[in-house]
C-alpha cells in the first residue's frame, strides 16, 4: 500500500493480535532451542570428563620434556666447560712437571759454576769501561777544581816551618785575598769583613759540591731567592738520625747584620738575628744558648767536614774550625771526584754510617769563648798611616768584640 505521507511503497503492517502471535512464537522457539542447546553442552561435558585425565597426563607430559630440553642443554654447556678447564688443567700439571724437572735437575749441578763465557766477557768490559768513565770523571773533576782554587785564591798566608829545631808557626789561610778566621778568632774582624769572606767561601763550597756531585747535610738559601742575591741562610736537608743535624730544619742567617729586622729567605721564617750593636755588647742571652750566627756558622763546618769526609779526608773535631785550610786538603786528596751521589761509585744519602760527626759536639766547641771580661787598649801606627787608638771589648758570654777605631 501507498503511503499517505510519502506516497512510498511501504511495508505490510500488522495489527497489534498478529504481533503478539509472531512474538509468542518466537519465545517458544528460543525456549525450545536452549533446551536443546543445554542438552547439547551436558552430553559434550560428559564426554569431555572421559578424556580429562589424559589431556592432564599429556600437558604434564609436555611439561616435563620441555624441563628435561632445558636440562640437557645446560648439562652440554658444562660438559664443554668441564672439557676446557680439564685441557687447562693438564697443560698446567705438564709445565708444573716441567719446572719441577728443571728444578731437580739445577740442584743435582754444582752450587758454583762459572758463567758463560760470552757473558763473563760482556760484563768484564762494561765494567772496565765504567771504571774508565769514572776515571775519566775524576780527573775532570779535579782539574776543575784546581781552576776553581786559582780563580779564588784560595791559600796560606805568613807561617814559617820549622827549622833548627824550633817549631813553625802557622799561617792565616785567605780566599779572594779575605783572611777567614776560626770561630774563635772571627770577634776579632769587623761584620763587614766576615759577611764578604763567608759569601766567598759559600761561593766556593757551592761551586766545588757542585763539580764533585756531592750533597752537603745543610743547604744554603738566599734572601733574593737566586745564587749570591741577597744574604745567606743555612738549615738541614731531609735525611737521617746519624749525627743529630736532621732536627736543624730552621734556617739560620750565615751573616752579620746591622739592621734589626734583617731580610729571611722565603722558604722557612727562622728567628731574625740580633742588631749588630747588641751582638756587640749584649751579654743577656743563656751562656748555653748558641747565637743563630753560631749555629750557622757550625753549619758550615759541618759541611765542610762532611765534604772532607767524602773525599776521603779525616778532619778531627779540634780542626773543624779551620774551613779554608779543610777545603784545601779536599782539593788535594788523592780520592779527589772519585766517589759523588750522583756517578759511579755512588755515596750514600747524607751522612751515612761512617761519618761519626755529631752535630751538637761541634756546634758545643762551636760556640765556645773565654767567660772573662776585659778591655784591651793597645796603639796602632806606622811608617804612612795615623796612629789610632783601637778599643777591644770582649765578653764574658756569647757575643762579638766591639772595635772602635777610624778603621782596621
Amino acid at each position: 500500500m501507498d503511503c499517505k505521507i510519502c506516497e512510498f511503497k511501504q511495508r505490510q503492517f500488522f495489527c497489534q493480535t498478529c504481533l503478539k502471535t509472531h512474538l509468542r512464537d518466537f519465545q517458544h522457539q528460543t525456549q525450545h532451542f536452549a533446551a536443546d542447546r543445554d542438552e547439547q553442552v551436558l552430553k559434550a561435558s560428559k564426554a569431555l570428563e572421559t578424556i580429562q585425565a589424559a589431556r592432564l597426563f599429556r600437558a604434564h607430559v609436555a611439561d616435563c620434556q620441555s624441563r628435561l630440553e632445558e636440562v640437557m642443554a645446560g648439562l652440554a654447556q658444562l660438559r664443554k666447560e668441564n672439557d676446557k678447564k680439564r685441557d687447562r688443567l693438564r697443560a698446567l700439571r705438564e709445565s708444573l712437571a716441567t719446572r719441577r724437572r728443571s728444578l731437580s735437575a739445577a740442584k743435582l749441578q754444582p752450587a758454583r759454576h762459572s758463567p758463560a763465557p760470552g757473558l763473563s766477557h760482556l760484563t768484564q768490559r762494561e765494567t772496565q769501561e765504567l771504571n774508565a768513565l769514572s776515571m775519566t770523571i775524576a780527573r775532570a773533576r779535579s782539574g776543575l777544581v784546581q781552576e776553581l782554587v786559582e780563580v779564588f785564591n784560595v791559600v796560606e798566608v805568613g807561617g814559617r816551618p820549622p827549622i833548627g829545631g824550633k817549631a813553625g808557626t802557622k799561617g792565616e789561610w785567605t780566599i779572594g785575598d779575605l783572611i777567614l778566621p776560626v770561630p774563635g778568632d772571627i770577634r776579632r774582624y769587623p761584620p763587614d769583613h766576615i759577611n764578604a769572606v763567608i759569601t766567598h767561601t759559600i761561593h766556593f763550597l757551592s761551586l766545588l759540591t757542585f763539580y764533585l756531585g756531592v750533597k752537603l747535610p745543610f743547604e744554603f738559601v738566599w734572601t733574593g731567592g737566586k745564587l749570591g742575591v741577597g744574604q745567606p741562610w743555612i738549615g738541614a736537608i731531609m735525611g737521617s738520625e746519624s749525627g743529630g743535624w736532621a732536627r736543624w730544619s730552621t734556617k739560620h742567617p750565615l751573616h752579620l747584620s746591622s739592621s734589626p729586622n734583617p731580610p729571611q729567605p722565603d722558604e722557612t721564617p727562622p728567628t731574625p738575628t740580633a742588631p749588630l750593636s747588641e751582638s756587640y755588647i749584649d751579654t743577656t742571652p743563656p751562656p748555653n744558648t748558641p747565637s743563630s750566627f753560631t749555629t750557622a756558622l757550625a753549619m758550615l763546618l759541618y759541611d765542610v767536614s762532611y765534604l772532607a769526609h767524602t773525599q776521603n779526608v779525616d778532619v778531627p773535631l779540634s780542626q773543624a774550625g779551620d774551613v779554608l785550610s779543610n777545603l784545601w786538603s779536599v782539593c788535594c786528596s788523592a780520592e779527589l771526584g772519585r766517589r759523588s751521589h750522583e756517578t759511579t761509585p755512588r755515596l750514600q744519602p747524607p751522612t751515612g754510617l761512617g761519618f761519626h760527626f755529631d752535630f751538637a759536639q761541634l756546634l758545643q766547641a762551636t760556640a765556645a769563648h773565654p767567660r772573662s771580661t776585659r778591655v784591651i787598649r793597645r796603639k796602632a801606627g806606622g811608617v804612612g798611616h795615623q796612629q789610632r787608638t783601637v778599643d777591644v771589648v770582649k765578653e764574658e758570654e756569647e757575643g762579638w768584640d766591639m772595635v772602635e777605631g777610624d778603621s782596621l
